[in-house]
């Protein structure tokens, strides 16, 4: 939250609170450094854009999980769980045996690393673009209402002008929830230890959410109740199929972003009762973009991780733009219990051996390499930090120290 994020602690690197173990969904997780969920689109091109290969995790994918493994618990990028909900050039889905396997992968190489992953089940909504759905070439959303202020991409790349989305049936809402039970079922099987449910940016369940993207007048619309309906419904559907139980999912929410021309006058009113809602669930954690370095829509006051500590029960994770020390002061301050890096986890594989060792922090990737079709250049070329061997005088003077505290 802004104030609480002014708030440092300067303390010594093994004092760090955002170091120590805490227990998520009944498993221990070795620090309180999380890697946020992050769009790359390193899945492997294809000469056809529709084949599955092109949505595929390959080896560098698992590289890059990997080498971040240090970090207590790793998030994936967002994972398409559907034809329908997909819409993003050589981004992963979750949907054939052979994502499974591929995604199975990686989730075994960052548990050789003792570290714990979740998946993060994403449906576009009216972010997509038609092109990508050849079995209907409709986009689906709560309410026909286009996003504006942006473009969108087709399945050549070309930019377009958004399309207006198909106002969702029941029974496509009842399909869709069925999409992500199904989603979860598969990520079981590849081997994750939770899901996350994407519910923030201006996707599928946060135009649910909103009241400026959903102006039904049916049980999923109109009042607080009836538009956090879908997301207890999904909660509740994953639970029911076997895949995770209730602590092993996780919802993230952006009750301040302006991506994907999101923003609502009642957000600071909806998302903490949507906060209370999910109390009765038992999460793992709830994620809460609550940092506004990722555009903020000024349409009411801030959402804080303050307001949704009043509120919830559970475990919080708060993002958008933290550093060590503001992550620290929010966990101290009892705001937050676990701390998501974005930018700087690209850039700093070994971001918690940076954080432990009081060693620079390199800046965020360059945009360029967020999503562009450029391999390993900024993705995992980024080195880990190589402290300097003291030499001559001042070798002789740490061995020296180092021996009187031994004698004392």
């Amino acid at each position: 939250c802004p104030l609480l994020r002014s708030i440092t602690y300067p303390t010594m690197s093994e004092d760090l609170q955002l170091l120590q173990p805490l227990t998520v969904g009944g498993q221990q997780i070795k620090n309180r450094v999380c890697l946020a969920p992050m769009t790359r689109a390193r899945c492997t091109p294809t000469e056809d854009p529709l084949d599955p290969a092109n949505a595929t995790p390959n080896d560098l994918m698992a590289e890059y999980y990997e080498q971040r493994a240090s970090g207590g618990l790793l998030i994936t990028e967002a994972t398409a769980i559907s034809e329908m909900g997909s819409g993003w050039l050589h981004a992963p889905h979750i949907r054939t045996a052979g994502q499974v396997a591929a995604w199975k992968t990686v989730a075994d190489r960052v548990h050789a690393r003792g570290s714990v992953i979740y998946l993060q089940l994403w449906h576009l909504g009216r972010q997509t673009h038609s092109s990508f759905h050849p079995s209907t070439g409709t986009i689906a959303a709560p309410s026909a209402i286009k996003m504006g202020g942006a473009q969108t991409k087709t399945l050549t790349k070309e930019h377009v002008e958004p399309e207006t989305p198909t106002e969702m049936t029941i029974e496509e809402i009842e399909a869709t929830i069925a999409d992500y039970a199904t989603a979860a079922k598969l990520a079981a099987e590849a081997g994750f230890d939770g899901v996350e449910v994407h519910s923030a940016n201006g996707y599928l369940l946060d135009t649910f959410l909103q009241s400026s993207t959903n102006t039904r007048t049916d049980a999923y619309g109109g009042s607080p109740e009836n538009r956090v309906r879908m997301l207890k419904e999904v909660i509740e559907a994953i639970v029911a199929s076997g895949a995770f139980p209730a602590n092993r999912i996780a919802v993230r929410l952006s009750p301040n972003g302006a991506f994907g021309d999101m923003g609502s006058d009642d957000n600071d009113t909806m998302f903490p009762y949507v906060a209370e809602q999910l109390n009765a669930y038992n999460l793992a954690y709830l994620h809460v973009m609550d940092g506004l370095g990722f555009g903020y829509h000024q349409k009411c006051k801030a959402v804080t991780c303050a307001d949704i500590r009043k509120v919830y029960d559970g475990l919080l994770m708060a993002n958008v733009g933290l550093t060590r020390d503001t992550a620290e002061g929010m966990i101290r301050s009892g705001a937050v219990d676990l701390a998501a890096f974005g930018r700087i986890y690209m850039s700093n594989p070994d971001l918690v051996e940076r954080f432990a060792n009081d060693w620079p922090v390199e800046e965020g990737a360059p945009y360029e390499t967020w999503w562009d079709e450029t391999a390993e250049k900024g993705y995992t070329d980024w080195p880990a930090y190589q402290p300097k061997e003291e030499t001559g005088e001042k070798a002789e003077e740490a061995e020296e120290k180092k021996d009187g505290e031994d004698e004392e």
